[in-house]
């Protein structure tokens, strides 16, 4: 499994991944904007609220707040992204690794979009779930790579299964292999955790779980 996981990581800078990583990493940087100046006009309307100490007060907690809305955004946004590209990805790592083996069907467009967006919003459940244990409990780290082990586990390996094998079979196969299908997610997630690198994480939790999927169908 760490074997496929470095092979997955160097794959991603390959000639053929070049051109989806400069358009899920355009996309993802796009949302994230877009989202940032839509946090930093909120918190303008708050700053000039009561006297000028007040007013400095407030001004430095929403500007942190904006540094950790971002934060947040950063998994629920790479994971709408994957649903673009999962097909692009994963088929090129396909053909690498099983080349005589039939080829995937894409995920039609709507159904894609759909999980897509429900794994978007589940990630940013399970974000603020975490910050939440951290502040409170302290047991944010382990939580990190608890619920987005799971969540990032079952989610990858469900879309790179489904290019092969109807939903229901795909759950069915992820059941019957939910502990390597779970330690691959926390791989992904320890990815997720690297600030700047996890913009590629759809890039890399594609690849790997293509991998990981090619492995437990065979056995």
């Amino acid at each position: 499994m760490f074997g496929d996981a470095l092979d997955a990581f160097a794959q991603i800078f390959s000639p053929p991944f070049r051109w989806v990583m400069i358009k899920s990493l355009a996309l993802t940087i796009a949302i994230l904007g877009v989202a940032g100046v839509a946090l930093d006009r909120f918190a303008l309307a708050f700053i000039h609220v009561g006297p000028h100490g007040l007013s400095a007060l407030i001004s430095l907690v929403l500007a942190l707040g904006v540094i950790v809305g971002m934060v947040l955004l950063a998994a629920p946004v790479t994971s709408l992204v994957a649903g673009f590209f999962l097909d692009d990805i994963a088929a090129i790592v396909e053909q690498e690794i099983d080349p005589r083996a039939p080829p995937g069907r894409p995920l039609p467009l709507w159904p894609s979009i759909v999980m897509g967006l429900r794994f978007g919003v589940l990630s940013l459940i399970v974000s603020i779930v975490v910050l939440a244990l951290t502040l409170f409990t302290g047991i944010g780290l382990l939580s990190f790579f608890a619920f987005n082990g799971y969540l990032l586990g079952r989610e990858y390996f469900e879309l790179a299964a489904m290019r092969h094998m109807p939903l229901a079979d795909a759950r069915l196969l992820r059941d019957e292999n939910a502990g390597q299908v779970f330690l691959a997610g926390v791989i992904v997630a320890a990815f997720v955790a690297v600030p700047v690198l996890n913009l590629l994480t759809p890039l890399f939790a594609t690849a790997f779980m293509t991998r990981i999927f090619k492995t437990l169908s065979r056995a």
